[in-house]
C-alpha cells in the first residue's frame, strides 16, 4: 500500500512516496520536490561473490529526456551514455553513502536514481540524495544513516537553502553539502547533523563565510532528517544479518608479530613505488605464511594486515609526529614549475609537487569551438573547457587506455570550477579556452596539481587572468580529543586518514572545494583550523607559481588565432551571411579566416595571419557599409532605363545614376556610356530621407577607388 510522507524543506514542500514503485527492489521511493520527481531504488544481493573482500557498490543517476518533455537527439532517439551532470551526481551520491555501510559488508549493492520530471527550480540532486538515503533506510540493507543533501547559495550576504536555478546564477557561493544524523545531540537537542561530504565553488569567498555556509546548510537539513525518521518508524524493515570478517586477537597478534616491525620501516621510505614494493612483499609473505595450511584464513589475514597498516601509519603521525616523507604537519612538498615547454601549444605549464606531476596544455579557439552540453534542464554552452587525464603509467601500472572514467570527470570538474572565477569576460577575451591536464606522475592530489598547472598554462598563453589560483589537499587524523591536520597529503595519508579536504583559491578567498569525511565530530573549530592551514599552504604555492611567471604574457602565442570583433547593425547580419551563406563562404575562401556571426551583429574573425584578418575585416565592412555622401565608389550597373542606370555600389545597395550625370557633355542615350554589367566609378551626391541614393559619374571622372 502506498503512503506519502511530506515536510517543508527550504520553504517548499518535499514528499516521499513509498510502496508505490519498484516493488521488487529492497527499497524504493518516489521523491517529489515541486515538479521535480526522482525515483530511487536500492538492491543488495543476499549472497556474496567468492573472494570479494570489499563493498561492490554501484550508484547510477540517470536523467530521462521525457522528464523535460524532450525527445533525445541522434539516430537511435533514446538516452545514451551518461552525460557529465549524470556522472557528477552519481559521484556525489556514491561518495556520500559508501563510507556508511558497515565494514565487512561485501554484497553486490546498487542504487539507481532516475529523474522522471524536472522543473528547473527544485534541485534534482537534493531529491536524489534524499531518495537514496530513504531507500536504504527503509530496506533491510545495513546502512548507518539517515543522510540528506542541501545546496547553499549566498545572495547579498544572505544564505539561501536550495536556491533556484536563477538564484544560483546570481549567487557568489554554490555549495552542496551532505550531512548525517548523529545521536545524541548537543545542547539538549535530540540529534546533531554531522558533515559527510561537501563540494562546490565560490567567487573568492573568505573562509569564515564558507564555514558559516556549512553550518547553515547542516542546520537546514533537520526537517528531512525528521521526515526519514517518520518514514522508517512507519514502514522500515529490520536490517538483515550478515557475517563480517572477524579478526580474533590471536590472528591479529600473529600478523603484528610477523609484519609490524617491517611495515614500520617501510612507512619511513619516502619514495612511493619503493615503499609499495616492500609493503606488497610483506603482505604476500604474511598471508602465504598464515594461510598455507588453512586457505580460509586468507581473507581474514588480509583484513588484519589492512587494519595493522592503518594503525602503524596513524600512530606514526599522531604519536610520533612523523610523516612518511619526514615533513612536519604543515610542510608542503618540494615544488617546481616551468612554462613554455610545448612549442606549438598556445600555452603550457609543468607543475611538480613531490612525486605528483601535471603537464597542462592550453588551446585557444573561437566561439565555434565552444562545448555544447544538452541536459534535460536545457542546453549549456561552455567557452572554458578543462579535461583531466590519468593514464596508468602515472602510478606505475600497465593497463588499456580507456575513455575518461567518473574519477577523471570529477577531478576535471573541480579544477575547472577553481579556475573559472579568475578568467576574463568574453567581451575582454573572446576566445574559447581549453586546458588539458596530463597527470604524468601521481602521489596525492593530482587534481590540485591540475589547478596549478592549469593556471601556469593560462598565464603562459597570455590569457589575462584576474588572479593566481592554487589548490592544496588537506588531511585529518582524529584520535579521541587529539586532532592532527596535515597539509599536502600523500596518497597513503589519504587512505588511512579521516578526511580528504581539497581547497582552491586566490589570495582573496576560496574558488572551489571538495571534502570527504569518514568520521563524525568535525566541528567549527576543526573546520576553521583546516581552512586556515589550507590558506597558508595555498599562499605558499601561489608564491612559487608567481616566482615562475609573475603575470600573464602580454600577447598570445603566434600560433593562436587572432580574434578581432567587428560590430555591425543587426539588420546588416543578413548582408554578411549572404544568400545561403554565399558571402561568408567567399570571405573564408579568399582569406582563410574563421568567421562567426551572432544575431546581435557581433562578427568575430579569427586567424593567425594578421593580413588575412585585415582583408576579412575590410570585406565585412564593405558588405555592411552605408552609402556616404561625397564618397567615391566602384559600382556595377544592374539595370539600364531611358533616364539613367541603377548602379550597385555596395552589396544590396543601389543608387540612381541619372542620364544627366553620366558625362560632362550631353548624352543622348544611356547605353552610349554604360551597359548592364559594366563597372563604373561614381560619386554619391545625395541620400534622401527615404534612403534613395543619387549618383554621379561625371563628378567622379579621374578619381580612384
Amino acid at each position: 500500500m502506498s503512503t506519502i510522507f511530506s515536510a517543508e524543506f527550504a520553504g517548499r514542500n518535499i514528499s516521499v512516496k513509498t510502496g508505490y514503485v519498484a516493488g521488487q527492489a529492497d527499497g524504493a521511493v518516489l521523491v517529489t520536490y515541486g515538479d521535480t520527481v526522482v525515483m530511487v531504488t536500492a538492491v543488495s544481493l543476499k549472497t556474496a561473490r567468492e573472494g570479494v573482500d570489499f563493498l561492490p557498490l554501484t550508484v547510477d543517476y540517470q536523467e530521462m529526456t521525457y522528464a523535460a518533455g524532450k525527445i533525445p537527439g541522434g539516430f537511435f532517439k533514446r538516452e545514451g551514455r551518461p552525460n557529465e551532470r549524470e556522472v557528477l551526481t552519481s559521484r556525489v551520491i556514491d561518495r556520500s553513502i559508501r563510507p556508511l555501510f558497515p565494514k565487512g559488508y561485501c554484497y553486490e549493492t546498487q542504487l539507481v536514481a532516475t529523474l522522471l520530471s524536472v522543473d528547473n527550480e527544485n534541485d534534482s540532486d537534493v531529491a536524489a540524495l534524499l531518495g537514496a538515503s530513504t531507500a536504504l533506510e527503509i530496506s533491510d540493507i545495513p546502512f548507518k544513516g539517515p543522510i540528506a543533501g542541501v545546496r547553499v547559495g549566498r545572495l547579498e550576504d544572505r544564505f539561501v537553502c536550495n536556491p533556484t536555478t536563477e538564484e544560483q546564477e546570481r549567487s557568489d557561493l554554490n555549495l552542496f553539502l551532505v550531512g548525517r544524523k548523529v545521536v545524541p545531540g548537543t545542547d539538549g537537542r535530540p540529534f546533531d547533523v554531522s558533515l559527510v561530504m561537501l563540494e562546490g565553488n565560490a567567487q573568492e569567498v573568505e573562509e569564515e563565510h564558507v564555514i558559516s555556509a556549512i553550518e547553515f546548510g547542516l542546520e537546514s537539513m533537520r526537517p528531512v532528517m525528521e521526515l526519514q525518521d517518520q518514514i522508517c518508524a512507519a514502514i522500515g524493515k529490520s536490517k538483515r544479518a550478515f557475517t563480517a570478517l572477524e579478526i580474533d586477537d590471536a590472528l591479529m597478534a600473529e600478523v603484528s608479530e610477523k609484519a609490524a616491525a617491517k611495515m614500520g620501516e617501510a612507512y619511513r621510505m619516502p619514495r612511493k613505488l619503493d615503499r609499495h614494493a616492500v609493503l606488497d612483499e610483506i603482505r604476500e609473505g604474511v598471508i602465504k605464511s598464515i594461510a598455507s595450511e588453512d586457505p580460509g584464513l586468507r581473507g581474514r589475514a588480509a583484513t588484519a594486515l589492512e587494519a595493522l597498516e592503518r594503525r602503524i601509519l596513524r600512530d606514526m603521525i599522531v604519536k610520533e609526529r612523523q610523516r612518511i616523507d619526514g615533513r612536519s604537519y604543515t610542510d608542503i612538498r618540494t615544488i617546481s614549475a616551468e612554462v613554455g615547454i610545448l612549442p606549438r601549444a598556445h600555452g603550457s605549464g609543468l607543475f611538480n609537487r613531490g612525486e605528483t606531476q601535471s603537464l597542462a596544455a592550453l588551446t585557444l579557439g573561437t566561439s565555434s569551438d565552444e562545448q555544447r552540453l544538452d541536459y534535460v534542464a536545457g542546453e549549456e554552452t561552455r567557452s572554458f573547457i578543462l579535461h583531466y587525464n590519468f593514464p596508468p603509467y602515472c602510478v606505475g601500472e600497465a593497463k588499456s587506455l580507456r575513455s575518461p572514467g567518473r574519477r577523471e570527470i570529477g577531478h576535471g570538474n573541480l579544477a575547472r570550477k577553481a579556475l573559472m572565477p579568475v578568467l576574463p569576460s568574453q567581451e575582454e577575451f573572446p576566445y574559447t579556452i581549453r586546458i588539458v591536464s596530463e597527470i604524468l606522475s601521481s602521489n596525492g592530489s593530482s587534481s590540485m596539481a591540475t589547478v596549478c598547472g592549469g593556471l601556469l598554462c593560462l598565464m603562459d598563453g597570455g590569457v589575462p587572468v584576474k588572479g593566481v589560483v592554487a589548490g592544496i589537499a588537506m588531511g585529518l587524523l582524529k584520535e579521541g580529543d587529539q586532532v592532527v591536520i596535515l597539509s599536502d597529503i600523500l596518497g597513503d595519508e589519504d587512505h588511512s586518514g579521516d578526511m580528504d579536504f581539497k581547497v582552491c583559491g586566490t589570495k582573496k578567498g576560496i574558488t572551489a572545494m571538495q571534502m570527504d569525511i569518514k568520521i563524525d565530530g568535525i566541528n567549527r573549530d576543526i573546520l576553521t583550523r583546516a581552512l586556515a592551514q589550507a590558506r597558508e599552504g595555498r599562499l605558499f604555492i601561489i608564491e612559487k607559481i608567481q616566482a615562475t611567471i609573475a603575470e600573464p604574457r602580454k600577447d598570445i602565442s603566434i600560433y593562436a588565432p587572432r580574434i578581432t570583433t567587428v560590430k555591425v547593425r543587426p539588420e546588416k547580419v543578413r548582408s554578411v551571411i549572404g544568400t545561403g551563406g554565399k558571402n561568408i563562404r567567399q570571405i573564408v575562401s579568399e582569406t582563410g579566416v574563421t568567421i562567426d556571426v551572432e544575431d546581435d551583429g557581433t562578427v568575430t574573425i579569427a586567424s593567425s595571419d594578421m593580413e588575412a584578418s585585415a582583408r576579412a575585416i575590410a570585406m565585412v565592412r564593405w558588405l555592411t557599409e552605408d552609402a556616404e555622401v561625397g564618397k567615391i565608389y566602384r559600382g556595377t550597373v544592374k539595370k539600364v532605363v531611358d533616364f539613367g542606370a541603377f548602379v550597385e555600389i555596395l552589396p544590396g545597395t543601389e543608387g540612381l545614376l541619372h542620364i544627366s550625370q553620366l558625362a560632362k557633355e550631353r548624352v543622348n542615350k544611356v547605353t552610349d556610356i554604360v551597359n548592364e554589367g559594366d563597372e563604373v566609378i561614381v560619386k554619391v551626391l545625395e541620400v534622401d530621407k527615404q534612403g534613395k541614393i543619387r549618383l554621379s559619374r561625371k563628378d567622379a571622372l579621374g578619381a580612384e577607388v
